[in-house]
């Protein structure tokens, strides 16, 4: 009687249900999450110390106050989803290394887009919900070049990192998605913050 022989691809999914119940089980998800949870939460407040430091320019540049929190979260949506994404493709295999990688191109390029235009949006639409209120405004254009500098600026910034640490991550092991959103996300406030208030600060040199 012969023994019949095991197919190859048995082996192989198991191999994919280990490597999966790894990655999803909920001692690697606390382990690896945990630390840049801690480290989200100390950047939320560097970014509020950055904004107490601000007080000139927000009674300079009026509305400024206004399109801060909008910034921030603008921010944290566009670049973190890119985590997300670049996490994906790396499980995926579709991004393996910083390469031409169409992939990975199209991820930064699409991110850049989606800052320019939603940071030109954010400005304007800042400045008409002010007026609207009845409060003073600096005006559309300084409103929207601010949220455009800070927004493409501090995109760009994000972006580089996000490739590095998706990658970075994988390769040591854990899973980008597990860590690069709340990196991102915590990254991503004091950038924001910083670069809103350089942008700031050109507006009012000029």
């Amino acid at each position: 009687m012969f023994r019949r022989k095991r197919p190859e691809h048995e082996s192989e999914i198991d191999i994919v249900e280990e490597y999966i119940g790894d990655y999803a089980s909920i001692s690697s998800i606390v382990r690896e999450a945990l630390p840049f949870e801690i480290i989200a939460t100390i950047g939320g407040v560097i970014a509020g110390i950055i904004l107490s430091g601000m007080t000139e320019e927000l009674q300079l540049i009026p509305g400024l106050i206004v399109i801060s929190p909008a910034v921030l979260g603008m921010r944290g949506n566009i670049s973190c989803t890119l985590g997300s994404r670049l996490g994906s493709a790396i499980h995926m295999g579709l991004i393996t290394k910083i390469e031409n990688n169409p992939e990975l191109i199209n991820n930064i390029e699409g991110s850049m887009l989606l800052s320019f235009i939603i940071s030109a949006i954010l400005g304007l639409l800042g400045h008409f919900v002010i007026i609207a209120f009845g409060l003073e405004s600096a005006g559309a254009l300084k409103l929207m070049f601010i949220a455009v500098l800070a927004g493409v600026s501090s995109g760009l910034i994000l972006s580089v990192v996000a490739v590095f640490l998706a990658l970075g991550m994988f390769q040591f092991g854990f899973d980008p998605d597990n860590v690069v959103t709340p990196a991102i996300a915590t990254i991503g406030d004091v950038v924001s913050m910083l670069m809103l208030f350089l942008s700031a600060k050109v507006v009012l040199l000029l």
